[in-house]
């Protein structure tokens, strides 16, 4: 949550972002744009190719690009199979749900979904930008290097946003809203006040991953007075060439 007035820290800059934007949630998303303080070039969109996308829903995609949104890749169906291991397990029942479709998948299974995700992305006359976000930041069993020969050159997870060319990792501050239960209410306010305060102190910027029903869960009148308090925004390629970084270990 954003600091008092009285502690005179200064609000810090901001990476928005929608997730899940699918035919499913066209109705959810095109709220949310009408009520974010933001320019559409400082809203990113994260597209699920593999839903079922009819002429209609197509258009709006292309209408959306054309007002300044960038549209980056998420994923392919943004669900998986029942998990097997027992990490994916334990991330599927505190974090992922159903979602985390890379942590069913192999590394070469990871590389063809984001092939094919960039590729669905150009047939449709579309242009994604330079970021790929895995369903619930859970990049999987995929290293650094492997991508490096991706056609995305951003990939974020919940610790930050990976730079594949540079290979180097911007370690940021999250704030997310998708409390659904009570646990994860008490939860997510705990994370955004310290990530809000961390931003402010580092001059980080914060990263709010809006997601398309967050209006009406229990920090839905959180969202758009945050996105309100921030003092500037930031695309993911201009905080990328910009900002400094940590090398990455490989």
């Amino acid at each position: 949550m954003p600091a008092a007035p009285s502690e005179s820290l200064v609000a810090p800059r901001a990476l928005v972002s929608i997730h899940d934007v699918m035919p499913e949630t066209r109705e959810q998303v095109s709220r949310i744009l009408a009520l974010l303080p933001q320019s559409p070039q400082a809203v990113t969109l994260l597209v699920v190719p593999g839903r079922n996308w009819q002429t209609a829903d197509l258009d709006w995609l292309h209408q959306l690009q054309q007002q300044g949104y960038p549209l980056a890749g998420h994923g392919w169906l943004h669900r998986c199979d029942p998990p097997i291991s027992l990490y994916h397990r334990v991330h599927s029942l505190l974090l992922s749900r159903r979602v985390a479709e890379h942590l069913s998948l192999s590394a070469s299974g990871i590389d063809a979904l984001i092939r094919n995700c960039h590729q669905w992305f150009l047939d449709q006359g579309l242009q994604p930008c330079e970021l790929y976000v895995p369903p619930a930041w859970a990049m999987g069993a995929i290293s650094r290097t492997q991508l490096a020969d991706m056609p995305f050159r951003l990939f974020e997870t919940l610790t930050g946003v990976f730079d594949a060319r540079a290979q180097r990792m911007h370690s940021l501050p999250l704030a997310g809203f998708e409390a659904d239960t009570p646990l994860r209410e008490w939860f997510l306010r705990g994370v955004n006040h310290v990530n809000w305060r961390r931003a402010c102190h580092t001059g980080q910027p914060l990263r709010l991953g809006i997601h398309p029903d967050d209006l009406s869960l229990r920090l839905g009148h959180r969202v758009i007075p945050m996105a309100e308090a921030v003092s500037a925004s930031l695309t993911y390629p201009d905080m990328a060439r910009g900002y400094p970084a940590v090398t990455a270990s490989g």
